[in-house]
């Protein structure tokens, strides 16, 4: 799968924008970034777009993990220094495509300096929506395997 688009994901905005992560947040922190990462996911799986997840300030130095074993899904927790912003920026402007590269953001003032670096900006209910869409297709096609595996093995 070739992976052309890059999503950046404003993690602590998206936590904050979207319902069962917001109420999740108030409660446990950790919870709340592990069920976000989950979903982009999906996202990820279905669209076969990269995804860097970024997390704002967890120590003295820049930690990259990558929750699912693939290069082409990321979390990155930002040094104190820098926020999830500043991270997101650098990346998009040292992209060689600024313009395959979407920013999931509510940050009005952020959007505004992606979308002058070249890189689309996206709603955080449009990316919710969107998750919601792959979720949905991914479902889909794990029902479809199982029926196929159901008549397989219906046969012997």
């Amino acid at each position: 799968m070739a992976f052309t688009q890059h999503l950046l994901v404003d993690a602590a905005n998206v936590l904050h924008a979207w319902p069962e992560t917001r109420t999740l947040l108030k409660r446990d922190r950790e919870a709340a970034r592990a069920l976000l990462i989950q979903r982009l996911g999906a996202l990820h799986d279905a669209e076969g777009v990269r995804v860097t997840v970024v997390i704002d300030g967890r120590g003295p130095q820049l930690v990259l993990e990558h929750p699912s074993q693939q290069s082409t899904f990321a979390v990155i927790y930002t040094p104190r220094s820098l926020t999830a912003d500043d991270v997101i920026e650098q990346m998009v402007g040292r992209s060689a495509q600024p313009a395959a590269c979407e920013v999931a953001t509510g940050d009005q003032a952020h959007r505004n300096t992606i979308e002058a670096t070249g890189a689309v900006w996206l709603p955080t209910a449009d990316l919710l929506a969107r998750v919601e869409r792959a979720e949905r297709r991914l479902q889909s096609q794990v029902a479809g395997i199982n029926r196929t595996n159901a008549h397989q093995w219906g046969r012997r």
